[in-house]
């Protein structure tokens, strides 16, 4: 069953709540406090974001802030953050403990040197294990499209993009954000787009820092937006 929140398609000039509704208000910086967790729920609650996507020891944090500002804003956690190098039975097990903790979508980082390689069998059954301990969450699987594109081709994109369909996924990611390689691209993302189709989600993340980008994402075929800087975004789109 696809799991895809947000999955419609905008038309031409989306406002600033239509795309506010198709947010991950992100902060995954290592140094993040519970104070700046707290803080995030409740920007995100004002801005009228999908979700906040923080790391798993923050996730029942975050789900305490939003129960006492009463808002509905979804929780999503990422796994195997962000190398993808974890073994698949710790991105597992922390993927189930974020999902008891209160988040009810995952971002899994997948092992990017394993695609590189070829080894796209391993790189399907690392996301099946995933899929296999959340089975009632949304899955978006991380493929680093940057570095796939750079140090291979779009052939390994798309073949890792039809392993994530395969393994139960609910969308294809872009970036974590933090590999040299960079982050998300109209390339990348309707790469995507053409070989999942609408079976599953796009998710576009990484570097997406202006309206203008965002809004290209999106027209390439993005039905998600991961940012971190959301308020700076939004404030370029018209109310």
């Amino acid at each position: 069953m696809v799991r895809r929140a947000g999955a419609q398609r905008l038309g031409d000039g989306p406002g600033r709540a239509e795309v506010a509704a198709l947010v991950d208000h992100t902060l995954l910086k290592p140094e993040a406090t519970d104070a700046d967790v707290i803080a995030l729920v409740q920007e995100g609650a004002d801005l009228g974001v999908f979700s906040v996507c923080v790391s798993p020891s923050m996730v029942s944090v975050a789900d305490g802030a939003r129960e006492a500002r009463q808002a509905s804003l979804a929780i999503a956690a990422v796994a195997g953050f962000p190398s993808g190098k974890h073994l698949p039975v710790v991105k597992a097990r922390e993927a189930a403990a974020a999902v008891q903790d209160g988040a009810t979508e995952i971002d899994m980082v997948i092992d990017i040197g394993a695609a590189l390689t070829g080894n796209f069998a391993q790189v399907a059954a690392d996301i099946a294990m995933v899929r296999a301990a959340v089975p009632d969450a949304v899955l978006k699987v991380i493929v680093e499209s940057a570095a796939l594109l750079s140090l291979a081709d779009e052939n390994t994109l798309i073949t890792v993009c039809r392993a994530a369909e395969e393994s139960g996924a609910d969308f294809v990611k872009t970036s974590t954000g933090f590999h040299p390689a960079g982050g998300a691209s109209v390339v990348a993302i309707e790469l995507m787009a053409a070989t999942v189709g609408a079976r599953l989600g796009v998710k576009a993340s990484g570097g997406i820092r202006t309206a203008e980008h965002a809004l290209a994402m999106l027209d390439a075929g993005a039905i998600r937006l991961g940012l971190s800087g959301t308020r700076a975004v939004l404030d370029g789109l018209q109310s």
